[in-house]
């Protein structure tokens, strides 16, 4: 009878040494070279709220205020709460702006999205040396300042000595000689979308540009070997891996175009008939022409308001549509 073998018996596992605990730091002292990054930053930080954290909350205060011409000289303004927003939001005016000012970004923004991916899909395809010009004179035209380029265009449109309408009568379109452009809303309308347009493409332009120069090669390349066409290579992979950098030039562009006011001012001044009246417009000509300055802080107020309210809506459809690629 063969012997039963013996259980196996169970290893114990070693007791693990303690672990040595750091000894305690002693406290940091404070050292005045501490303060030298806060003190770089300061001046960066008190211009700011000077010049844009108080107008800010002057304007807000404002609006809750009954503030006329008065009240500006002798001040002593009194507190009214939101009669000067019932005011301006019982007004059929103030809606018409606003659908004037929407209808004003759209066309600006979705046309400056369209030609700047359009020259930035250009530019990849030209010479070295041709590429180096027009990008120079996309820079050149981003560098101009606001109220020259606007002077141009008052120039290029003039109704006797402009060249828009001398080469337009060369080319044998007799009826615009002397036409007077800025005498017609719809045609003041195109010139400004147009001085807009042309001033904001380069940097959408260059920026997308770059953007572009981050796609790999190879996903061209393997897309134009299962005979994708270049619509379909444009929207299976240089829209879907720029789309953030697309989301971001259009949420800058809704604010550039939104608040826009130096180019309506210069050239219409709102006009023909408040044809080009958007919202900042509005408010300076009712706190400036009618000095109630309380009805144009509250017109102000909810510029800002809107504007934050399209670009909630904006960023919301396009992290939703980054959600459904994720």
């Amino acid at each position: 009878m063969s012997p039963v073998p013996a259980a196996p018996q169970a290893t114990r596992p070693r007791p693990r040494a303690p672990e040595a605990t750091p000894p305690p730091r002693p406290p940091r002292r404070f050292r005045p070279a501490d303060l030298w990054p806060y003190l770089l930053i300061a001046p960066t930080l008190a211009g700011t709220a000077y010049l844009l954290v108080y107008p800010l909350v002057r304007s807000v205060v404002i609006s809750f205020q009954h503030f006329r011409l008065g009240e500006l000289i002798r001040g002593g303004a009194a507190f009214v709460g939101f009669d000067n927003y019932a005011e301006v939001l019982g007004g059929a005016e103030f809606w018409t702006v606003v659908r004037r000012t929407l209808v004003w970004t759209a066309v600006n923004v979705v046309l400056i999205t369209l030609i700047s991916t359009l020259v930035a899909l250009m530019l990849p395809r030209l010479g070295r040396w041709m590429r180096l010009a027009v990008m120079s004179g996309m820079v050149l035209t981003w560098a101009t300042p606001v109220l020259a380029a606007t002077t141009i265009f008052q120039w290029l449109f003039q109704s006797r000595l402009g060249v828009v309408n001398w080469l337009l009568v060369t080319l044998g379109f007799d009826s615009f000689k002397d036409y007077t452009w800025f005498a017609d809303g719809n045609s003041t309308f195109a010139i400004l979308v147009a001085l807009v347009v042309w001033q904001s493409v380069p940097f959408a332009a260059l920026t997308l540009y770059a953007g572009l120069t981050t796609v790999p090669a190879e996903l061209y390349e393997s897309a134009r070997i299962d005979g994708a066409s270049g619509w379909q290579i444009f929207r299976s992979v240089t829209f879907p891996i720029l789309r953030p950098l697309f989301g971001l030039i259009a949420s800058l562009e809704v604010i550039w175009v939104f608040k826009c006011f130096a180019q309506i001012w210069a050239i219409s001044k709102g006009g023909p008939d408040e044809a080009t009246t958007t919202l900042p417009v509005y408010a300076f000509q009712i706190a400036q022409s009618l000095h109630k300055y309380d009805l144009g802080s509250a017109v102000s107020t909810l510029t800002v308001l809107i504007l934050i309210a399209v670009l909630i809506t904006h960023l919301r459809r396009m992290l939703k549509h980054e959600g459904e690629q994720a």
